[in-house]
């Protein structure tokens, strides 16, 4: 659904494109075509999200008569019974049931909303749907919600007999986990913890929005990829052969990362705007160290992710050398895109072009003299399309050198084949004061100090295709 809007979107930016260098004159020849083929493609895109709404709404329709929260409303903590005593069955409902209280998600857009729905119905080897529930239901709860707040907000908090014992009992859960980390910190309710919903919320991490997100609950994402069966003509009445495939198990292991974050006292108010405030504070930084290690982490050595370059990098089959160093020309855009595998750039593949922002320019000026390999001119922010598919910029890769320094210059895949695995569950500790370097005085600052889990890699580097800078 993101991927068919962002397509909609470039569609009508480019139709303004057209419509505003016409002005008011006819559109040339060329114009004209172009605009015939945009106003096709944008009509069939239309027709495309609106039938995935359709089946989106079919399937939330069918999924609450499954569920036994249809009819009779469901009180989450009611009963006050342990979570850890509730069946599978239950605790998913009284989890949808907290989701559909306004008062609990107002600060979550409809897509956040449904993304975290889907977790609690999840059940995979890598994802239990119950856990999410479980952690849900636990950090949610309105006397946890308030222990938590004046934890992380205040040097020494006075809790209620309640909050504190919402907030053993989340201990108690989190200490009988598997995969627990070793213990310190409190549990970030799940509708403000990024390593949840953090996919879901418009930020301008473009490879989360293109690649294959897995929120987890294991400490390693597990999956099983294929070449395919072999399939032959043969004569008739002659015995088959053993074409069956060679099955792989790719692993994404997930690794620790932390962030140090000061907030004024002035965040600590009622809790439905600390809600939206600690969702910005703790997104912010981990998306931007999230953008660089997805694209440039060196991997399980190093205990981080394996940044997309770095996993192609690794696999000369799928790097291809521009035709002359420290230039980018239309027949290395046109090259590479020749070699990429047509069944990774077909309509239904999720494929992507993405660059530095220096090179997205060289690309752009390919069209400034007559008869050149048109993209767009400079009044126009940069290239956004090429052979049909989006042009992400990411000033983490590299910019195009000069001579012959070794450079990756431009990627392009179909990015379901790199696979991001977060760990559910963000905890943070509580700093209570910041103090100025210089002269050691409070800043009128606290901080806190927040970790969680998480990795990536590629599952298939066939599936991508990566232009190097010629180095000789």
């Amino acid at each position: 659904m993101a991927n068919l809007r962002a397509l909609r979107s470039a569609i009508e930016a480019e139709l303004r494109r057209i419509n505003d260098e016409a002005g008011d004159g006819d559109l040339t020849a060329e114009q004209q075509a172009r605009w015939t083929a945009l106003d096709g493609e944008h009509e069939t895109t239309v027709a495309a999200i609106a039938a995935a709404e359709r089946a989106e709404r079919v399937a939330e329709s069918r999924a609450r008569w499954r569920s036994t929260q249809f009819g009779a409303r469901v009180e989450p903590w009611g009963d006050g019974r342990d979570v850890r005593s509730l069946g599978r069955q239950e605790v998913r409902d009284r989890a949808l049931a907290v989701l559909d209280r306004r008062d609990n998600t107002a600060h979550l857009s409809d897509e956040a909303r449904a993304a975290v729905e889907r977790l609690v119905r999840a059940q995979n080897p890598n994802t239990n749907g119950v856990h999410i529930a479980q952690r849900l239901l636990l950090t949610e709860n309105p006397d946890y919600r308030e222990a938590f707040m004046r934890l992380v907000t205040r040097a020494n908090p006075v809790l209620t007999p309640e909050q504190a014992r919402a907030v053993q009992a989340f201990e108690e859960w989190r200490s009988m986990s598997i995969g627990t980390d070793s213990a310190g910190g409190f549990g970030v309710p799940v509708l403000i913890d990024p390593t949840i919903i953090l996919t879901q919320q418009g930020h301008p991490n473009d490879i989360l929005g293109l690649a294959r997100v897995e929120t987890i609950t294991t400490d390693a994402w597990k999956g099983v990829s294929s070449a395919g069966v072999t399939w032959k003509f043969r004569a008739e009445a002659t015995a088959t052969t053993d074409g069956s495939p060679t099955l792989a198990q790719p692993v994404v292991n997930v690794h620790k990362c932390d962030g140090y974050i000061p907030y004024s006292i002035e965040v600590a108010t009622d809790y439905p705007g600390f809600a939206g405030e600690m969702e910005a504070l703790l997104s912010a930084g981990y998306s931007e160290l999230l953008v660089q290690k997805l694209t440039v982490g060196a991997g399980d050595g190093s205990n981080e992710p394996y940044g997309i370059v770095t996993a192609l990098d690794a696999n000369t089959n799928v790097e291809v050398a521009t035709t002359t160093a420290g230039t980018i020309s239309a027949s290395d855009v046109n090259g590479l895109w020749a070699e990429l595998p047509i069944r990774y750039r077909s309509p239904a593949a999720r494929t992507a072009w993405m660059s530095h922002t220096g090179v997205n320019g060289a690309i752009q000026q390919l069209g400034q003299d007559a008869g050149a390999a048109f993209t767009v001119n400079f009044t126009a922010e940069g290239v956004t399309r090429l052979k049909g598919r989006p042009m992400y910029e990411n000033d983490y890769m590299a910019d195009l050198p000069a001579g012959t320094a070794a450079a990756n210059l431009l990627i392009v895949g179909d990015w379901r084949n790199y696979l991001v695995a977060q760990r559910a569950g963000m905890q943070i500790e509580f700093v209570p004061h910041v103090f100025d370097v210089t002269n050691n005085r409070p800043t009128g600052e606290r901080a806190w100090y927040a970790w969680a889990r998480g990795g990536a890699d590629s599952i298939n580097d066939l599936a991508f295709r990566m232009l190097q800078n010629k180095t000789s």
